[in-house]
């Protein structure tokens, strides 16, 4: 992302909490920061990529005496995603300091964001949106305007629901796929030239029938995205067990050590039946089937 910025011609300085990634981007004319404390010095505004709540604060020295100083008279942009209350109060943290935050959430994996094609979910004050447009575009290939934040976080948490189910259902329709003998690569083939078909499903059932399991967006990332979507349904009181379900089969993978994998080895989860989970979830339709057919039976013979 940032590498798009400095091919775009932005003045760019750039500071990470390990340095060697700098490398590259100095190689490009980037200035590195030796500190969070330099680069918001030598920055009117500032651009956040980070993992986390605790990772994000850190660099802000959000709850220290630095934060002040830090953010007060600049534009504060934070592209990572994080639950809506968390951005709703860091916006609020940012503003009461003298700084302006804009919530700029993207939706896309490694792919998208080396190509300079990512979705930007944009919330924040008309001023400070209009601005960070202009300093993001290099890096997507549509910015959409959401009003004031949460309302970017949340809508990254809608998209986020959809992708994790989908994934999940087209593992297990893989797997189903598979175990009836069917060439997978053609089923492949199939669902692209399908109605189904999506830039998703394109890549994550390549990645499936390949087996090119290298990450564009990792299980141990997927997992706790889910969280964060799972957190906000609860918080929406919107019931969500799709959801649940399609996290569980994603940590079920997670646990078994594949945590740096892409996303698409969702698939992994169908190799172990005696997961008790998985075991439920495949005996309960064929039940309630029976059961159908048995009341179907009864109702007849009543007749």
């Amino acid at each position: 992302m940032a590498i798009n910025l400095r091919r775009a011609g932005v003045d760019l300085t750039v500071f990470n909490r390990s340095a060697e990634p700098c490398g590259r981007l100095q190689g490009l004319g980037a200035s590195v920061a030796s500190s969070a404390d330099a680069l918001f010095g030598d920055c009117d505004a500032v651009i956040l990529m980070l993992p986390d709540d605790r990772a994000t604060d850190s660099v802000l020295g959000r709850g220290g005496p630095s934060f002040g100083a830090r953010v007060r008279g600049r534009l504060v942009i934070n592209m990572g995603t994080h639950a809506p209350a968390y951005s709703e109060a860091l916006d609020e943290d940012v503003r009461s300091a003298g700084g302006v935050f804009v919530e700029a959430p993207v939706s896309g994996s490694r792919a998208p964001a080396e190509t300079g094609d990512l979705l930007a979910m944009v919330a924040g004050a008309p001023e400070g949106v209009t601005r960070a447009r202009t300093i993001v575009q290099p890096m997507c290939r549509k910015i959409i305007v959401l009003g004031a934040p949460p309302s970017a976080m949340k809508m990254k948490m809608a998209v986020n629901h959809y992708l994790i189910t989908t994934v999940a259902a087209l593992g297990e329709a893989m797997n189903m796929a598979r175990r009836s003998g069917l060439d997978l690569e053609l089923y492949r083939q199939v669902l692209e030239l399908s109605p189904l078909r999506s830039d998703v499903a394109a890549q994550k059932s390549r990645k499936m029938v390949t087996g090119d399991l290298s990450p564009q967006a990792s299980i141990r990332d997927v997992v706790k995205n889910g969280g964060l979507v799972a957190a906000t349904a609860a918080a929406a009181g919107a019931a969500a067990p799709l959801l649940d379900w399609s996290v569980h089969l994603f940590r079920s993978v997670l646990e078994r050590d594949c945590g740096e994998l892409d996303m698409a080895a969702v698939l992994r989860a169908f190799d172990h039946p005696e997961d008790a989970m998985l075991e439920t979830l495949g005996r309960e339709p064929a039940e309630l089937a029976d059961e159908k057919s048995a009341r179907v039976r009864e109702e007849d013979e009543a007749s």
